[in-house]
């Protein structure tokens, strides 16, 4: 199941058509997407029996107006050097627990927008995001991905000027947070679709761009989700023991080794580039960058 948000409707994705949800259960959830996070279990046994393309209420859409799946979460989790050969490429050693920090609700875009460049030097991480359910505290890691209704694409687009204002320490949370710099889509996937083909734990992930001037894309990353230290049934467990995940949070859960810091000399994302992610299963999403 694919569950999206079309022009501000949470809507259940077909391979063609939009099926409207507020509409197809006569107002039981929806229009806004927070209601289906908000009754997950309840909203799962009604629309898991649906097909959406062959519904008579479906009705074909355009990518175009497709917006960020999560369009308001409570909280959003980012976890750094989830990837040892990322962290190698950072020149940091593998850290015993996870490196969590925030990114901004502010900072949503869908997965087709135009992102304004804040500086120089921005930096880009393809991430795995997952999205929660279930929620609650200490939940055990044995039940971790009972927590997850779906996974989506995601963009860690990253100020690394800003990133560095406050060294020695550094200002993820600002840093990671201008407008677009969280972009998510193009749906939510729900793990029973993906994991149907046998690699919910493994799931490729590569990262591409395409210069102004046009010509074949180059791929700037190309991982797989097996790689992350600590998995997504470890972060939920991690986590909820802190805090109290929520309905509809977002996990950004860590980058593979390819940003343009690691690069000799460094790389950053220019003006009229066009910046593609790509997650086997769960989608793609694609910004173009301006001035």
């Amino acid at each position: 199941m694919r569950i999206a948000n079309l022009s501000g409707r949470a809507v259940l994705l077909g391979a063609t058509k939009a099926l409207d949800i507020a509409v197809a259960s006569e107002g039981a959830f929806g229009p806004d997407s927070q209601s289906v996070w908000d009754s997950w279990s309840a909203f799962i046994a009604w629309a898991m029996p649906i097909e959406v393309d062959s519904n008579p209420a479906a009705e074909g859409y355009s990518q175009s107006d497709l917006a960020a799946p999560v369009a308001r979460p409570s909280q959003i989790f980012a976890v750094g050097l989830n990837y040892a050969d990322h962290a190698s490429e950072a020149d940091m050693v593998l850290p015993e627990n996870p490196l969590v920090f925030t990114k901004f609700p502010s900072s949503l875009t869908g997965p087709n927008a135009t992102v304004t460049l804040s500086s120089d030097h921005v930096d880009w991480e393809a991430e795995l995001v997952v999205v929660i359910g279930n929620g609650g505290r200490n939940i055990p890691k044995s039940d971790g991905w009972s927590a997850v209704a779906g996974l989506t694409v995601g963009q860690d687009l990253s100020d690394r000027t800003v990133q560095s204002w406050g060294a020695p320490a550094a200002q993820f949370a600002l840093g990671k947070s201008f407008a677009g710099y969280s972009p998510t889509g193009p749906a939510v996937v729900t793990t029973d679709e993906i994991g149907a083909t046998g690699h919910l734990n493994s799931l490729d992930i590569t990262c591409s761009v395409v210069d102004p001037e046009g010509g074949e894309p180059r791929i700037l990353q190309n991982g797989n989700t097996r790689d992350l230290i600590f998995s997504v049934p470890d972060l939920v467990a991690r986590l909820s023991a802190v805090v109290e995940l929520r309905p509809g949070d977002l996990i950004f859960t860590g980058t593979p080794s390819g940003v343009g810091m690691g690069h000799k000399p460094p790389q950053f994302l220019k003006v009229g580039q066009r910046l593609t992610t790509t997650i086997e299963g769960v989608g793609t999403i694609t910004q173009t960058l301006k001035a």
